[in-house]
């Protein structure tokens, strides 16, 4: 497994103005969309690709594509929907995926409860998408679910993550064809679980409280 920190002005701009308790559900949106391309830009640094005969208006050359079949985007409902078209955005090509997966509030186990996937995922690169890396246990749960299928690699795009989150997905994970790409390691988990300094609860600040 490998820990991607991106480690660039904008996105750090970007985190801070999520991080505000006053940003706007609208800003939120806007911004984390904004932010996933920009962590997506060094996520798919090693995207699968192969070089393609193209005739330019001058002459024919060779230029660049991706192999098929292209990279499945997944989402982990609810929060991740919110990240999904930042990374489309870079890569419009890609098929799309959904995996329904919540956090039990008493014992904070993940529990998945819907997945629109293709029952054979041998060989394939999988992006998942999920705001907040936490305790690890959503993720190491997708991450799981996805290899079971047959996944060859999985990069998850995160925005926080929880240094006890990540030592859970290194224990379990250490020898996984995994990456994860962060914007920011945060400090610790507070007696919630919720990450600290963090920024909330994404899928409420993305969307709204659902009662």
């Amino acid at each position: 497994m490998r820990v991607l920190v991106v480690d660039h002005p904008l996105v750090a701009h970007k985190l801070t103005v999520l991080r505000d308790k006053d940003t706007p559900s609208p800003v939120f949106r806007q911004l984390t969309e904004e932010l996933v391309t920009l962590l997506a830009y060094e996520a798919t640094r090693n995207v699968r690709v192969e070089p393609v005969n193209i005739e330019t208006p001058v002459t024919a050359t060779v230029g660049t594509g991706l192999v098929k079949p292209t990279p499945l985007v997944v989402p982990i409902l609810r929060a991740g929907l919110g990240m999904l078209e930042g990374m489309t955005r870079l890569v419009p090509t890609a098929e799309v995926g959904f995996l329904g997966m919540a956090r039990n509030e008493e014992t904070l186990e993940a529990i998945t409860y819907a997945e629109r996937l293709p029952d054979d995922l041998t060989g394939r690169q999988v992006f998942v998408l999920d705001p907040m890396l936490a305790t690890g246990g959503t993720l190491r749960e997708a991450i799981k679910f996805l290899f079971q299928r047959g996944a060859a690699e999985i990069v998850c795009i995160c925005l926080l993550g929880a240094p006890e989150g990540l030592s859970i997905l290194e224990k379990e994970l250490a020898d996984a064809n995994v990456t994860i790409v962060l914007a920011s390691i945060d400090e610790r988990l507070d007696e919630k679980a919720y990450i600290v300094p963090g920024l909330g609860d994404a899928g409420d600040r993305l969307y709204g409280v659902v009662n």
